[in-house]
């Protein structure tokens, strides 16, 4: 059994990704209080678990789409994972590493990309 499966969550974890870049499209967002926070979840059109949007990735998408997050509704971002430190240690985190459409070209199908 995976340790995942034992403590399954409703948010996108970067294990989820199982090391792979995957094309999603933003469906919609909502702020969720997480604890004592309010943080911004996006979720993603064919996908269950929404995503907490931290600022970083937040940033990212603005540089493709800009600030107004009902002009995200509907446009691609392509999600990975990054080797970054917190609380000291090396851990992976979930990172948005683009925004364009791809190009006609590109041969990875979006239904063979892991289900979350």
């Amino acid at each position: 059994m995976n340790l995942n499966d034992a403590f399954p969550s409703n948010y996108l974890k970067s294990d989820d990704l199982k090391g792979r870049e995957v094309k999603v499209t933003i469906a919609d967002y909502k702020m969720e209080k997480l604890g004592d926070d309010d943080k911004l979840v996006l979720f993603f059109e064919g996908k269950d678990k929404g995503m907490v949007c931290n600022k970083t990735n937040a940033n990212r998408i603005a540089l493709f789409y800009g600030s107004d997050l009902d002009a995200w509704k509907g446009k691609e971002i392509l999600l990975g994972t990054e080797l970054v430190d917190f609380q000291g240690k090396s851990t992976l985190a979930l990172r948005v590493k683009g925004g364009a459409k791809p190009s006609a070209n590109e041969s990875a199908p979006f239904d063979d990309e892991p289900g979350f």
